[in-house]
């Protein structure tokens, strides 16, 4: 079993940066494929971008390409979200989510998810 534990969201102003990290616990880390997730008040959760297990193929959602970069570090077991440009329609809670066949954008084949860590972008 996989735990995911995120971290680093907050309040940040239109056109500002965060960096989003996702620490999972346990020794079978690489062998998963990474994804992360946001969902927004009265939205459903949407697919950000992902990262196979060695970190040399990333997906990118068409809203987020070019401005968010999602890169993975095997020997911390941890999985982060760089977040530029950031505008308004970016607020939403994000969660990291752990895959074992694939780093698609399909929520339903993640196995392992994280509780969430709200971002939200002041106009």
């Amino acid at each position: 079993q996989v735990q995911l534990v995120e971290s680093g969201g907050g309040l940040v102003q239109a056109g500002g940066s965060l960096r989003l990290s996702c620490a999972a616990s346990g020794r079978t880390f690489r062998s998963y494929a990474m994804g992360w997730f946001r969902q927004a008040p009265g939205k459903e959760r949407e697919f950000v971008a992902s990262i196979a297990l060695s970190g040399g193929s990333t997906y990118y959602s068409h809203s987020v390409k070019g401005r968010f970069t999602i890169s993975r570090d095997n020997a911390k077991n941890t999985v982060y979200l760089q977040m530029n440009s950031l505008t308004p329609e970016d607020t939403a809670v994000y969660y990291c989510a752990a895959d074992s066949l694939s780093y698609g954008s399909n929520p339903n084949t993640y196995d392992y998810w994280g509780q969430g860590t709200q971002v939200t972008v002041s106009s």
